[in-house]
């Protein structure tokens, strides 16, 4: 494994408060998840590091690795008001696995600079040996960008 964290960036017309208000929100997440795995979320928009939501969640979308459905908990270990947010989660696999997803929110003339990124830096040596990291290739993360931006960009009426 050569990296441990992938990172792609896109600007997104609008601001980051309209993002970040999204990215706080738990069905934000599923609406605009590119990999299939988020099927629905239960839980309040969060508003600090420690809050939590939990995702339902289905692995065969990837078909990877045998998980089947599953609920994993958000934990928000990283939250600075339309700046930047930051999780990790607890799920079937314990101790948790510790790798880390995130969005950081630039403001720029167009709206947002907005950077998405996938850590598994932090991950034991246990589940290296696994060979499934990472989970989610940098392509998901860059088509995840598309969706967002197609769902909170003001497009004209017409």
């Amino acid at each position: 494994m050569t990296t441990e964290r992938f990172e792609v960036h896109r600007r997104i017309a609008a601001p980051p408060s309209t993002i970040f208000a999204l990215l706080c929100d738990p069905r934000g997440h599923v609406a605009i998840d590119s990999s299939g795995m988020l099927q629905s979320a239960d839980g309040d928009p969060v508003r600090a590091v420690g809050e939590r939501f939990v995702v339902h969640m289905d692995r065969e979308a990837l078909n990877d690795y045998p998980m089947g459905k599953y609920d994993v908990t958000v934990i928000i270990t990283r939250f600075e008001p339309d700046a930047a947010i930051e999780w990790t989660i607890s799920g079937t696999i314990q101790p948790p696995i510790r790798h880390l997803y995130g969005y950081r929110l630039e403001p720029d003339d167009a709206g947002t600079l907005l950077t998405s990124y996938y850590d598994w830096s932090q991950i034991e040596q246990r589940y290296r040996d696994k060979d499934i990291f990472p989970v989610i290739p940098e392509a998901a993360l860059r088509a995840t960008l598309g969706i967002l931006a197609r769902t909170v960009e003001a497009r004209p009426a017409g």
